[in-house]
């Protein structure tokens, strides 16, 4: 029974301020009904300016993202690091990033096209549809007419000339140069470039030079002649092969006439170069400071350097030096670069692990596809990323990736459109029939995708169940 004083206090408290507290009569429900009481949360986004990539998995909002409206603010660099097994969507990602990217006037791209089937790039099908030839880097070809680039080409510097030829010497050789065949390497190059000027100085006048040196070049050391051809000759063996052996026809003569340095796609095609060879860092070094001296220019563009195939770079100390700075030199001109990489083991692990840690450090954004278990604790480690995003990364379906932008860290579903689907999936193989059972399967995965947005919100986590 209720105190008697308690309910004349009652009574006198409800007569002069009216009833202030209601009994309520208590309310069974399920989870399922109470989930409208207790909203949701997300992280927030990065903002509502950029290129869309799809839709954040937890909350079904937009995923916008974009390095050139983020610079300066969320991002301390806008370079790109993109890891995953093959299969799980990153070629997928680069594509539509790109096609969306250059709706921009202000966009200018060049990619390192290193894949390809049926004889050309995987980024064909979409150079054909802006219009654009690509530049196809082919021994066989070169020798008939085909694309060459100039190592001594007037548009780099004469500093850059050095360093770019003795990178490709370092790289062929495996080990940096030394002070005698440097300096042989150096009065040749000098000599090259001071005599010839009524055309573009070529990879042949160098090794010409190396193997017969001038006395003056000697006498100006106090050396002898001898020994200055001693010291050139197997920097000339190494610069020969570009010359006249495997690699002959690409590197040898002056720059193709008619490269279009203002299109907005520049589609470097090396599908027909051997991936595993020596061949393929010479031609990413080459490549990239060709670009550096003839393509970033302070004209108020922003510029994507997308690079397949990446390890080619990161993995090579001489290679990865030089492109330290073409980043850190691009950073002040509106440069983004984005590096395409199967597995980050590759690199950190390799010869050149302080070069790649530098690198890496550079990349402020990171997109991670599905890794095995032990390949994502390793990636874990090395960019950083919390236990959770760890413990998913193995569990993520196609075109389902981890996204770390300086530290906000989401999940995100990669989206594409009806029209980019045809220049995304480039599989020669597939018919039609097979794109329209492509198409139908990835319709029933959004529906399973919706079904799992709900459940991780709601009912716990679900990360395999939502496909692209």
């Amino acid at each position: 029974m209720a105190d008697p004083m308690s309910a004349v206090t009652d009574a006198f408290t409800s007569f002069l301020f009216g009833k202030v507290e209601t009994t309520r009569l208590p309310v069974r429900t399920s989870t399922g009904q109470a989930q409208a009481v207790y909203l949701p949360t997300a992280a927030p986004g990065l903002g509502d300016s950029g290129v869309i990539i799809g839709r954040e998995v937890y909350s079904g909002k937009g995923y916008i993202y974009d390095p050139f409206q983020l610079y300066g603010q969320q991002l301390p660099a806008p370079h790109w690091l993109v890891l995953g097994e093959s299969g799980n969507g990153k070629s997928a990602l680069e594509k539509t990033y790109v096609l969306r990217q250059l709706r921009f006037r202000d966009r200018q791209v060049v990619v390192l096209d290193a894949q390809g089937e049926d004889g050309v790039g995987e980024w064909n099908l979409i150079a054909q549809e802006l219009g654009i030839t690509p530049i196809r880097l082919d021994p066989m070809a070169a020798l008939d007419g085909g694309i060459r680039l100039n190592p001594l080409d007037p548009a780099i510097t004469t500093t850059g000339q050095l360093a770019l030829l003795r990178t490709i010497i370092e790289v062929a050789m495996g080990h940096g140069l030394d002070e005698r065949s440097g300096f042989a390497l150096k009065v040749a190059h000098a000599y090259v470039n001071e005599t010839i000027v009524d055309r573009q100085p070529v990879l042949t006048d160098i090794v010409e030079q190396l193997r017969h040196p001038e006395a003056d070049s000697a006498a100006a050391m106090n050396v002898d002649i001898d020994d200055v051809r001693a010291w050139g000759l197997d920097v000339a063996l190494v610069l020969d092969r570009l010359v006249d052996g495997d690699l002959r026809g690409m590197f040898d003569g002056p720059t193709t006439a008619g490269i279009d340095l203002d299109s907005p796609l520049i589609v470097f095609d090396l599908s027909h170069i051997d991936r595993n060879s020596i061949a393929m860092p010479i031609l990413m070094a080459i490549v990239g400071v060709w670009l550096e001296h003839t393509w970033i220019r302070p004209d108020r563009k922003k510029r994507i350097f997308l690079v397949e195939e990446a390890w080619h770079i990161i993995n090579s100390p001489f290679v990865a030096q030089l492109f330290q700075r073409l980043l850190k030199f691009g950073r002040r001109l509106g440069l983004s670069f984005v590096a395409v990489v199967h597995h980050l083991s590759d690199v950190v692990d390799g010869a050149a692990a302080r070069e790649a840690a530098a690198i890496l450090k550079m990349a402020s954004t990171r997109t991670i596809y599905a890794q095995k278990a032990d390949e994502a604790r390793a990636t874990g480690r090395v960019l950083g990323l919390p236990r959770w995003a760890v413990e998913i990364i193995p569990t993520l379906s196609p075109g389902i990736a981890v996204w770390d932008v300086n530290g906000n860290v989401q999940v995100v579903k990669h989206l594409i459109t009806e029209a980019e689907r045809p220049l995304v999936y480039t599989d020669r193989a597939m018919t039609e029939d097979g794109l329209a059972v492509q198409m139908a399967a990835e319709a029933e995965a959004e529906e399973r995708a919706a079904a799992a947005v709900e459940a991780e919100t709601y009912g716990g986590p679900s990360y395999g169940s939502t496909v692209a």
